[in-house]
């Protein structure tokens, strides 16, 4: 019914690294060549545990956009935007609200482990409770059937696909419905009509899954449907009603477990990132400095590579000729460690290169940041509206 669309986005929590890059930014860029996508800074979220200091979370979003734009994200190709400058994904956020058991919440992952590790209070407020709801509001609101998330974060898309039933099965009811649907049945014409009872009568029936997903193609082959009738036919296929707010399916982004200079998942948590855009000696004297196996106390001691944390990085950027003679000379020991980190160093900072080349005309006009910005921003808020007007006239808040 609704066109193919992706909603991802980031909190602006501080400069973005390598695993960054590599865990999320280079999905994003190949999302981006397949479907509509719709990129958002998520800095009402940052508030969540920055509620105290939000002067840090200006300076972040603009450094993360050009962190974006130069690991590849494209403007022309997808919108970019900053969630506060969309107003109604905080009134979804409230309207959800009314209709959202507390149970609903509570038993979302962050939450549970939250209260189980005692956290400080700075974590016992609404907004931490509430933040799964945001992210639901920032995922519905664009009506948006794909969003790419990790394996910990398939809860938070379950219980926005939970949202969506709940919210058309209560306010998908329009006053006649029924008759509703079935005047748009007649509208397919005869033949396409028989062929969606016969389909909607299977799987109502029998459960055919087919039946439902060969339904949903007529309806999507059909063009002289309006917005209104084909969200009825496609309620009406399940035996629900009007079709308000889409379901959306995680998207299973790639694994990827960029490992930081210890050996541990790079993260600003261990002190052991490599920044986006980080200055070239600075990435020299990290690499150069990286601990190694620690069986190699002398140049002449043979090595193991599993046990070294240089190895997990020539895994990220070797090709397999670098990754024999690496594993052969640290064996043999014919090879000390700095010598072995070189291809990994002289791989970094080619990716580095590229980073800071695509990153430099918006360091150099910061303008043109601000006006990729505010275009997305138009067509982002756009398709929001339009989501809040089907919902504000569902609960009944259209009366002028």
């Amino acid at each position: 019914m609704y066109a193919e669309r992706v909603l991802s986005g980031m909190r602006p929590s501080g400069r973005l690294h390598l695993g960054h890059h590599h865990g999320v930014l280079k999905n994003w860029v190949k999302l981006q060549e397949e479907f509509p996508c719709f990129f958002f800074v998520a800095d009402w979220h940052a508030l969540t545990t920055h509620y105290d200091s939000p002067e840090v979370i200006a300076d972040n979003v603009w450094t993360m956009l050009v962190d974006w734009l130069a690991a590849g994200v494209d403007p022309a190709q997808a919108t970019l935007f900053i969630q506060s400058r969309v107003p109604e994904h905080a009134e979804l956020h409230l309207l959800l609200s009314m209709m959202t058991p507390l149970g609903w919440l509570e038993r979302v992952p962050g939450w549970k482990e939250q209260q189980e590790r005692g956290e400080g209070a700075e974590l016992s407020t609404y907004g931490f409770l509430g933040y799964p709801l945001l992210q639901s509001a920032d995922i519905l609101i664009y009506r948006a059937d794909k969003v790419p998330v990790g394996e910990d974060q398939v809860p938070h898309v379950e219980i926005t696909r939970e949202l969506a039933r709940r919210f058309n099965h209560l306010y998908g009811r329009e006053p006649g419905f029924e008759d509703k649907a079935r005047e748009a049945v007649r509208k397919l014409g005869a033949k396409r009509a028989r062929l969606y009872h016969d389909l909607r009568t299977r799987f109502q029936q029998d459960g055919d899954d087919e039946a439902l997903e060969q339904a949903k193609a007529l309806l999507d082959e059909t063009q002289n449907l309006s917005l209104g009738d084909r969200e009825r036919l496609y309620g009406y296929l399940e035996g629900g009603g009007k079709m308000i707010l889409v379901e959306p399916e995680a998207l299973l982004a790639p694994v990827s477990r960029m490992p930081g200079l210890d050996g541990q998942k790079m993260s600003k948590a261990y002190g052991n990132t490599i920044n986006l855009r980080e200055a070239a000696d600075s990435v020299t004297r990290k690499v150069r400095t990286m601990q190694t196996d620690p069986a190699r106390m002398r140049r002449t001691d043979p090595g193991e590579p599993e046990r070294c944390p240089v190895w997990q990085l020539h895994m990220i950027y070797s090709n397999e000729d670098t990754l024999a003679w690496a594993q052969r000379g640290c064996r043999s020991a014919s090879i000390g460690c700095l010598e072995c980190k070189q291809p990994v160093l002289e791989a970094i900072l080619e990716e580095q290169e590229g980073l800071h080349e695509r990153a430099q005309p918006y360091l150099d006009d910061p303008g043109l940041v601000r006006s990729i910005v505010a275009d997305g921003c138009e067509r982002a808020r756009k398709l929001a509206q339009e989501t809040m007007r089907d919902v504000r006239e569902a609960m009944g808040l259209d009366y002028g």
